[in-house]
């Protein structure tokens, strides 16, 4: 399993490794990447099934997902990471937090849930892209990434995050859909040890900030940020705030 990924910044920085979107690539990273690489040595890398990292056979699980990681910080010799993750990129962090916790340093979750229904709803998705591909749901997903405002104002954004989306392999997109579908990470929350931000927009309507909370209440002495405005690719809506947050987290 070949896992697409980059490392920049200090070799004997902690490392701090981020975790994509379901439908997005490492690129989406690129507003936090810079100054991130300044205090950390940064890994970023495609979930599988996106960008440039292998697509095996599906259906893919969480735990497929989250020992691709695994995987990855042995292959880079790394005993003990800092995670931060949106989306799927959260829950695949919050799987990493309870399933090899001594992995696992300090957790940054991002718009993302534990259980993220109706499964019915996933297994639509999947067929859909099958089908006709990620073409036919992508002003969807833009609209659960981006405010309608933000949308208006940054149109060269919206265009580079579709051209993202649209790139990603139809098969990939669909197998990770299986992810959501058959995912509850919620029993493992209270075994999280590592210290845990978890940072919401006001406006997500895919993960809205009460799944948030949910999370917060269940990892022992997590808490919670919700930025306003921002929906649930928060971090390329509001860019300084998220990287501020990650920092002052993992710095603390």
């Amino acid at each position: 399993m070949i896992v697409r990924h980059t490392v920049a910044g200090p070799e004997d920085a902690p490392v701090l490794i981020l975790s994509n979107s379901l439908g997005a690539t490492l690129e989406m990273w690129d507003p936090q990447a810079e100054a991130l690489a300044e205090r950390f040595r940064l890994v970023r890398y495609d979930t599988r099934g996106h960008g440039g990292s292998d697509v095996p056979p599906g259906p893919y699980s969480i735990a497929d997902v989250g020992g691709d990681v695994v995987d990855l910080l042995d292959r880079l010799g790394v005993e003990r990471a800092h995670f931060a993750g949106l989306s799927l990129g959260g829950m695949t962090g919050m799987w990493l937090g309870f399933n090899a916790p001594e992995r696992i340093e300090r957790l940054v979750l991002l718009c993302t849930s534990p259980l993220l229904g109706p499964p019915q709803g996933w297994a639509d998705r999947a067929a859909t892209v099958r089908e006709r591909g990620t073409q036919a749901i992508v002003d969807a997903t833009l609209d659960r990434w981006l405010t309608d405002d933000f949308r208006t104002e940054h149109p060269n954004t919206v265009q580079w995050l579709r051209a993202m989306f649209e790139g990603v392999e139809d098969e990939g997109y669909a197998n990770c859909c299986s992810v959501v579908e058959h995912m509850d990470l919620t029993d493992g929350l209270p075994r999280i040890a590592a210290p845990t931000l978890v940072i919401a927009g006001a406006q997500d309507p895919a993960t809205p900030p009460e799944h948030a909370e949910r999370i917060a209440d269940a990892i022992p002495d997590a808490r919670v940020e919700v930025l306003d405005p921002g929906a649930h690719l928060v971090n390329v809506e509001r860019p300084d705030d998220v990287t501020r947050l990650i920092v002052e987290h993992l710095e603390d």
